[in-house]
């Protein structure tokens, strides 16, 4: 008779809070959750200029709210297959994950520019504030879906 080892799980994030980002071509969006990772809000949006300029407010960012973990959003086409843009995305959780030095890990973000726009929409935003809000709303509705996933460490997708 043989034993059988079985399967090893990744370990569970670390406590803390969970930065979210909503990849962009000129701006990324960023939400958070609470330490005990109830609840995910929007917090802000980054106005992309160089990959050094970038990168000292992503540190920022990531200090000043003691982030341990990041959701990146990953665009997947209907037919579940990923494009240029889920590229881009996967470029830019690698170059998160070499600047912040933390585990990133994607999930699906289908529909939430559409989803965050609605919100907003319907909250009588101008077209101007809802532009200055909605990646980071995006970003917040990765983050609800990944928390009411339960948290996997797995890529969501």
């Amino acid at each position: 008779m043989t034993d059988t080892v079985p399967p090893v799980s990744p370990p569970p994030p670390p406590p803390g809070k969970v930065l979210a980002v909503d990849p962009g071509e000129r701006r990324i969006g960023f939400a958070i959750t609470d330490p005990e990772r109830k609840f995910a809000f929007p917090l802000t949006q980054l106005e992309r200029t160089t990959p050094e300029r970038d990168a000292v407010k992503v540190r920022e960012l990531v200090r000043e709210e003691r982030v341990v973990l990041l959701v990146v959003g990953l665009p997947i086409r209907a037919g579940g297959e990923e494009g240029a843009s889920a590229d881009r995305a996967r470029a830019l959780g690698a170059w998160l994950a070499g600047v912040t030095g933390l585990p990133v890990i994607y999930a699906d973000e289908s529909y939430t520019t559409r989803l965050a726009e609605k919100k907003l929409w319907g909250a009588g935003l101008t077209h101007a504030q809802r532009k200055a809000r909605r990646d980071a709303v995006a970003a917040q509705g990765i983050l609800e879906t990944w928390l009411e996933a339960g948290c996997p460490v797995k890529d969501n997708i």
